[in-house]
């Protein structure tokens, strides 16, 4: 839609669009406000002069136009101001009044009859100066006000409330307060005070210490308000303040005990306070800060659920006010005491690292002391704390070597020992309400750890070793033994050891070296060893700790005893000569001397012979003396034929060291010289066991060249060492000697023991049949029996026996193949031929 707009000071724009004429409207608008400045009148009120009082010129243009000014604002048609057209002066038609309106917003505009706006808006203030043509009044003829004897001077117990109409700020209204009067005088005519600007009514010193006398009674004060300040003209106005003294009411509070966690309606009503006096407010101050409150009215309150083990008391103070915040007297206090109630279960201390108690520590030493801890109040049966033993009934390792005290909580070492390294884990219930039903527990826990001492004391494991022996010539630094010891206790550092001589080493022949920690010991030769010096050594070794030792010393087990034998290194053994020669007839009764093998000078150690080739059994040597005797007769032996056998000699105490020497025989024809004849001895028996009885050697011969011959035989047993041991041969005469058996137990059978027969230097050797047998009771040899004839023999007898049987074998088959030819026969009949059986 297009039109035509045409703005003040602007082309018409015909055809614009809407936007453009509002933007035109606008811009005109805003260019105009520009230009009209507001325009300030002050005009006193109630002013007494002629009227219309012209105020101010307005700027109106200068050219005529059928324009009309508009006067508006908040004023109405019959309003006081007007302009007047021809001059262009705004006026006022009658008087003000400030306390009508203080102020006027006037606007002045020159407008068409359409409405359209020549000129302005022009917009004018018009301020009404204030003149003091108010009376101040009291907001009440008469005051009445309780005041009590608590009261304080100089706090206001009244404040007076007055008005005056003029501007307030202005010296017009500005109010000063006196007191014209007061009534009764007495007992002082100055007891009150009037604050002169603010009104505020209070007791002098002399007033307050006045009250003493007069616990009851009233005052009358008359009292004045002005305005103008401090300027003696003003327009005043009075009242009258009725003052009754009353008593006061402000007493102290009793304490009060309010249960923790009390289960009621909150808030809940606790205490009362009540201010005699006038127009009070309460205010309450809690230390330290606690859900209390308090009403206009004075009613002391708990508004939540109080927690004793936060806080266990509180203080309360309680004042009274006046309405600037102003105590009339003394806050009141009020102690609360929160009542315990048992919501707390006892805390058991944090469990820290196990606590340490050295082994060996006596009965009763306190190891620890359970504190557990209850919130609730101290001294009281709810914090009342009491120890027991979790389970009572399966009583633990950890129980029995601990004890505790139910009251205390104080644990001690009890009565069974203690182990080293041994954990000890006690669990304890600490129960409040004494442990009586209804109260709460915890479970605390004691770790104990036993702590290892050096309380015993290293033992070797064997007290005493096996000698040892050693040569002379054993090179020094050789290992002699190595012992070991042990030590019971846990600690590495109690394992070291020391080990020294005791006894036995003076001369420091021997040494010790050792690994520290290893519990063995070295025993070392250090110097070579004399056995002419000394021919052993008992060696005492002691083991004591490195660390200091608690308790009893080392026993008997500290020590080991180590015996060291030193053997002589003898010299291998020197013969005389290395070849030994001897002629021998062919002869020669067996148990003859031939030659003795000989040292080359005495033997430092004894010597044993032996031979080592004797082939044909014919010699043998005494071991001890080196003799050598012919073994048996020289039977097979030829004249002229030469016999050798070695002979080995070796020191008795050390058999490794041995020599040889060569013996040659040389076999000569038989000797012509008469033999002895010996007497047959005949066949006689003993009896085993052996028996009181033996056989009768006879030596004398009936030779007649030997009848005459002096002299005695001697008897002897040959050298078979069989028969040495087995026989013993007994001389009875010169001429006999009797054989018996020197074994309880001779195998029964025919034995035949050779016997040497001696006489001056020749010798003939007697072979002694002799029976060994079983014999009765009456002596007689048990001879075992031989076949007899016409006796049964064992084949005999089992070829009877087989004989029989089969005879018997035959018959039966006999009988039995008769017995079935005879069936089958029977059975071959016609049936006609069977005869019928006869009916019944």
């Amino acid at each position: 839609m297009l039109s035509t707009v045409k703005c003040q000071g602007w082309p018409a724009l015909t055809m614009a669009p809407a936007w453009l004429w509002m933007l035109c409207l606008s811009v005109t608008q805003a260019l105009l406000e520009l230009q009209f400045v507001e325009l300030h009148v002050e005009i006193p009120e109630n002013y007494g002069g002629n009227f219309p009082l012209y105020l101010i010129k307005l700027p109106l243009p200068h050219e005529e136009t059928e324009a009309q000014l508009i006067l508006s604002g908040n004023v109405d048609r019959e309003g006081p101001f007007a302009v007047d057209p021809e001059s262009g002066f705004l006026l006022l038609t009658r008087p003000l009044d400030r306390e009508e309106h203080a102020e006027y917003q006037l606007q002045v505009t020159l407008e068409f009859e359409d409405g359209r706006v020549l000129w302005g808006p022009q917009p004018v203030l018009v301020h009404v100066k204030d003149e003091n043509d108010q009376v101040p009044h009291f907001s009440q003829a008469i005051y009445r006000v309780q005041l009590s004897q608590d009261t304080r001077p100089g706090v206001p117990f009244l404040f007076l409330e007055a008005s005056d109409g003029d501007e307030p700020g202005t010296v017009n209204s500005d109010l000063r307060f006196q007191i014209l009067n007061q009534a009764p005088a007495q007992p002082s005519p100055d007891m009150f005070q009037l604050d002169p600007q603010l009104g505020a009514l209070s007791l002098k010193p002399k007033g307050s210490a006045s009250q003493d006398h007069a616990l009851e009674g009233s005052y009358q004060l008359w009292v004045q308000v002005k305005d103008m300040g401090d300027q003696d003209l003003g327009y005043q106005a009075t009242a009258i303040i009725d003052v009754s003294v009353v008593e006061s009411t402000w007493v102290p509070l009793d304490p009060v005990h309010i249960l923790e966690n009390l289960q009621v309606l909150y808030p809940h009503y606790i205490a009362q306070v009540h201010w005699s006096g006038g127009e009070v407010h309460y205010y309450l101050e809690s230390q330290p800060p606690g859900p209390f409150d308090v009403d206009a009215e004075g009613r002391l309150s708990v508004t939540a659920e109080l927690d004793r083990e936060t806080q266990a008391e509180y203080l309360l103070q309680v004042r009274a006010q006046n309405p600037r915040g102003e105590d009339y007297t003394e806050p009141l206090e009020l102690h609360v005491v929160v009542m315990d109630e048992n919501d707390n279960a006892p805390v058991c201390p944090p469990q820290g690292p196990p606590i340490s108690i050295p082994e060996l520590s006596p009965p009763g030493t306190e190891v620890t002391r359970l504190m557990a801890e209850d919130m609730d109040a101290p001294g009281s049966p709810n914090s009342h704390i009491v120890y027991q033993l979790l389970n009572p009934e399966a009583e633990t390792e950890a129980e029995r070597a601990l004890e505790l005290d139910s009251t205390s909580g104080r644990v001690t070492l009890g009565t069974a020992p203690l182990l080293a390294g041994q954990n000890l884990l006690l669990q304890v219930l600490a129960s409040d309400l004494g442990g009586a039903e209804g109260g709460l527990s915890s479970t605390c826990e004691v770790s104990v750890t036993v702590l290892d001492i050096n309380d015993h004391a290293p033992q070797f494991t064997i007290s005493q070793i096996e000698p040892v022996s050693l040569r002379e010539d054993t090179e020094p630094s050789t290992l002699v033994a190595t012992l070991t010891a042990t030590d019971a206790d846990l600690e590495p550092d109690f394992h070291l050891m020391n080990f020294a001589f005791e006894a036995g080493n003076a001369e420091g022949i021997f040494g010790l070296d050792w690994e520290p920690g290893s519990g063995q010991v070295h025993l070392r030769l250090l110097k070579k060893l004399s056995y002419d010096a000394a021919p052993s050594h008992k060696l005492v070794v002691v083991v004591q700790n490195v660390a200091e030792l608690v308790g009893p010393g080392p026993g008997p087990e500290a020590t080991t005893t180590v015996t060291v034998l030193v053997e002589r290194v003898a010299p291998a053994p020197k013969l005389a000569q290395q070849l030994y020669k001897a002629s021998v007839p062919i002869s020669t009764p067996a148990g003859s001397l031939l030659l003795t093998i000989q040292p080359s000078g005495p033997p430092s150690s004894p010597l044993r012979f032996s031979l080592v080739n004797d082939s044909e059994g014919w010699l043998y040597i005494e071991e001890v003396s080196g003799k050598v005797h012919t073994a048996r007769t020289l039977q097979g032996a030829h004249p002229g034929d030469t016999y050798t056998v070695l002979v080995k000699v070796q020191v008795a105490d050390e058999l490794s060291l041995s020599t040889s020497a060569t013996i040659m025989i040389n076999f000569l024809k038989a000797s012509s010289a008469p033999g002895l004849i010996l007497t047959p001895v005949p066949t006689r028996h003993l009896c085993t066991p052996r028996q009181d009885h033996g056989v009768v050697v006879s030596g004398p011969s009936k030779d007649p060249d030997l009848a005459g011959d002096q002299g005695l035989y001697s008897f002897a047993l040959g050298p078979n060492p069989t028969v040495q041991r087995d026989w013993r041969l007994q001389t009875l005469n010169g001429s006999h000697a009797y054989l018996t058996l020197a074994l309880h137990w001779v195998e029964p059978r025919e034995h035949t023991i050779p016997v040497v027969v001696s006489h001056n230097t020749q010798k003939w050797q007697l072979q002694v049949r002799v029976i060994v047998c079983r014999c009765n009771v009456d002596g007689q040899c048990l001879r075992k029996v031989g076949h007899m004839k016409g006796m049964p023999t064992k084949l005999s007898a089992v070829g009877t026996l087989v004989g029989t049987l089969t005879v018997i074998g035959f018959l039966l088959i006999l009988i039995f193949t008769h017995l079935s030819l005879s069936r089958k026969k029977n059975l071959d009949q016609p049936v006609d031929s069977v005869p019928l059986k006869a009916a019944v």
